[in-house]
């Protein structure tokens, strides 16, 4: 039988994720994520549990609808949010697995999601 040999430092936690020099990097092949070379499938963000929040903070006043626990890959998220911003008349973005519309849709994006299958919940102020 072979002894099982221990790693040590990065090795042990998966191997560099993040430089300052190119950004994220990918834990398998160690390159930067936009040349990562390995044939990786796009991870699921959400936990599943949808929230609609509605935020200010941060932000001098102008709130934002927040769309938090989509059970989708990144891409899907961002076709996602351009289904929104259609639906709202705003624009949006895809930031760290939240979807954010500008202004206060939470009824819209609550009556879209729910037709769309999901049951999500208002959170938050």
């Amino acid at each position: 039988m072979a002894k099982n040999k221990k790693l040590s430092g990065l090795e042990s936690l998966g191997g560099l994720v993040y430089s300052t020099e190119s950004g994220r990097m990918c834990p398998e092949c160690n390159q930067p994520k936009d040349q990562c070379q390995c044939n990786q499938q796009e991870q699921v963000l959400g936990d599943g549990k949808v929230r609609i929040h509605r935020e200010t903070k941060g932000r001098k006043g102008k709130g934002v609808t927040l769309i938090k626990g989509l059970p989708l890959t990144e891409s899907e998220l961002k076709v996602l949010a351009k289904d929104f911003k259609k639906l709202c008349g705003t624009g949006g973005a895809v930031k760290d697995g939240v979807v954010e519309i500008q202004g206060d849709q939470r009824e819209k994006l609550l009556a879209e999601l729910a037709k769309r299958g999901w049951q999500p919940k208002l959170a938050g102020g």
